[in-house]
């Protein structure tokens, strides 16, 4: 492999990350649907690399990774392809199910949070586990900055195109759907918010180090239950139980935010937390997505479940060898609560000698 060609390795590798992970391995693009995944690549893919090189160039943290990636969600249901304000093409159920001022507001709850953490967190720390001395990396030039820029935008108006003025109408037989001016500044407003908070360097915050760590099996378990009830979710958004209470239905949304960011920067922080944990994470969130998934597809195209089954099993196998090869020898990696903490970074290199 050239050197050029290895500088691109982690950028090729997470612009098709973030799709594979968000829209594919679930199976929300199906096989039938394949045809929009260099879309996917350009939005989602594009998205998460420009996320990764601002908060890399200006050395910031997990928070501000999670506001810019929120952005992005924003964008994608408000100005994109609008799924959070356009009425919902799918009713289980035949009814409407929580939707007020002109914002299917359970639906956008589940979009922000699985659509932050699948486009762009998932991915960027997946791919640098498995370029762990490239974690560093800005992974592209300004050049390559310009190129996804063009290429996100230009994949924003195709994504946009495609879903409101092709699928909804003719697939979903879906009136056209224009959004209010105030719905669009609102969005304007709070992306440039959220973008603009992110570019500020959060005071550091010191938890305390000697909380336990839940073994890697029960983080992958907790990870993947989870999953399972982000699903659950998005299907009552969908109207599986119109009479379930919304306000319910947010709360449980409330709460799949507030546990993880809660535990999780605190068991970071602990000297005994090391890629093995990073990794039991990492794979419990996309094994539950993956599996949970297939209730989508009790009466699907036999096409689309065969190719849903195989690239599941590829994606399986993948991540068990990686971690195979991150217990046979566990990578050092940045710390990922601070911003850019020296004395953190050695507290975790000590840790994984000794857990090596």
């Amino acid at each position: 492999m050239t050197k050029n060609k290895k500088s691109l390795a982690p950028a090729i590798t997470l612009i098709l990350l973030a799709p594979l992970i968000t829209e594919v391995l679930p199976g929300a693009t199906r096989f039938s649907s394949l045809f929009v995944f260099p879309i996917e690549i350009c939005v989602w893919g594009g998205g998460a690399l420009l996320i990764r090189y601002a908060i890399r160039k200006k050395q910031l943290g997990w928070k501000s990774m999670l506001l810019m990636a929120l952005a992005l969600s924003i964008a994608e249901e408000f100005l994109i392809q609008q799924t959070s304000i356009a009425p919902m093409v799918i009713h289980l159920k035949g009814a409407t199910y929580a939707r007020a001022w002109g914002i299917n507001y359970v639906y956008f709850l589940w979009a922000l949070i699985y659509e932050s953490v699948s486009v762009v967190l998932l991915p960027v720390y997946l791919t640098e586990l498995i370029f762990p001395e490239r974690k560093k990396d800005l992974w592209i030039s300004k050049g390559g900055v310009i190129l996804f820029s063009v290429l996100f935008l230009l994949g924003s108006f195709g994504a946009w195109f495609t879903w409101t003025q092709i699928a909804r109408v003719k697939v979903f037989h879906v009136p056209a759907y224009t959004p209010t001016l105030p719905l669009i500044a609102a969005a304007l407003i709070v992306m440039s918010f959220l973008i603009f908070w992110a570019t500020r360097k959060f005071p550091e915050k010191s938890f305390q180090s000697n909380i336990k760590i839940p073994a890697g099996g029960i983080l992958m378990s907790a990870a993947g239950l989870w999953s399972v009830f982000l699903y659950g979710l998005v299907a009552l958004a969908f109207g599986i139980q119109p009479s379930f209470s919304p306000i319910i239905a947010a709360a449980v949304g409330f709460i799949l935010v507030i546990v993880p960011i809660y535990f999780l920067p605190r068991w970071a922080e602990s000297p005994g937390w090391n890629n093995r944990h990073r990794f039991s994470v990492i794979f419990g969130v996309m094994l539950g997505s993956m599996m949970i998934s297939f209730l989508g597809f009790i009466a699907a195209a036999p096409k689309d479940l065969y190719f849903k089954i195989i690239i599941d099993l590829m994606a399986i196998m993948f991540l068990i060898l990686l971690g195979l090869k991150i217990k046979r020898k566990p990578l050092i990696y940045s710390h990922p609560v601070k911003t850019n903490s020296e004395s953190v970074v050695e507290k975790n290199q000590l840790s994984e000698k000794e857990s090596g």
